[in-house]
């Protein structure tokens, strides 16, 4: 994993709400010159994904501190499993166990929900992609975990593709604009190389999207009936993706419609944290 500026920000935020500086439970209990190694053991079964910025957390804490990592992002792993050592000072170890492990946990967490996703179509063409439904600030690491859980990643910002949503759409209906011309506008005005996509809700705004250049059709909350039938439409047309209200009883039959990509909010926005734990060992 590349940490970039953005992390060591993040990281440094998250040090500061902790005030990792002013201890004082380590500063009244544990001497400066006090050595000893820590493991990371995970508590649950699931994915694992962080590792490089828990080590991070603890070097910025204390420099001498430095993380072995005994497993990999993107393995899986397993009740009473190891998944890094660290030894040095006691005192900076404690200072950062939970910055470390918040961040550690998360990233675990939004790994093991992609990995559940994306077991769940198996077989079938659909990528499983996540959305900018992130925690703020966190998007470039929830998105690094979504791909450690095998998921692949949507529009990284508004810059990164044109997608014209509902809000889009009657914005430009209050001009006096059909779907239509918004379409054409945006495939005309679009910078080079970059896609269309177009939010649909039904058949018929389906089949206007498509005749009017969009390059991928959204589907919105629509039935598995409709999907099939609109991916039928777009076949060597437009690429499909389907999203809204798509859970893991509900995705496998999404993706036997032929859509090319499902994607699902619930990956990083209410993922629940990977129980981690840290131990100090004898």
């Amino acid at each position: 994993m590349l940490l970039i500026r953005e992390t060591f920000d993040l990281i440094d935020r998250a040090l500061a709400e902790d005030q990792v500086a002013h201890d004082v439970t380590t500063d009244t209990l544990i001497t400066s010159g006090q050595q000893g190694a820590v493991v990371l053991v995970a508590r649950a079964e699931g994915v694992l994904a962080g590792l490089p910025v828990a080590g991070a957390v603890f070097a910025r804490v204390d420099p001498s501190l430095r993380l072995e990592a005994l497993a990999e992002d993107g393995s899986p792993v397993s009740p009473g499993q190891h998944l890094a050592r660290i030894e040095g000072a006691v005192a900076g170890m404690l200072r950062a166990e939970r910055t470390a492990l918040n961040f550690l946990q998360r990233m675990s967490g939004v790994a093991t929900e992609t990995a559940r996703y994306v077991r769940a179509v198996e077989g079938l063409p659909a990528r499983v992609l996540d959305t900018r439904k992130t925690l703020p600030g966190h998007r470039h690491l929830d998105k690094y975990a979504v791909r450690m859980g095998g998921g692949r990643n949507h529009r990284q910002n508004l810059s990164d593709g044109i997608l014209i949503k509902d809000n889009h759409i009657a914005a430009a209906r209050a001009q006096g604009l059909s779907l239509a011309d918004t379409v054409r506008n945006a495939v005309e005005r679009a910078p080079m190389a970059l896609k269309v996509e177009v939010e649909v809700e039904s058949l018929e705004e389906a089949l206007e999207a498509l005749d009017a250049g969009a390059h991928i059709l959204l589907l919105d909350n629509m039935t598995p009936d409709d999907m099939r039938q609109i991916v039928g439409m777009a076949r060597g047309r437009a690429l499909t993706e389907a999203s809204g209200g798509i859970d893991l009883e509900t995705v496998r039959a999404v993706a036997e419609t032929g859509v090319d990509f499902i994607s699902s909010g619930a990956l990083t926005h209410s993922t629940r944290a990977l129980d981690i734990s840290m131990e100090l060992q004898a």
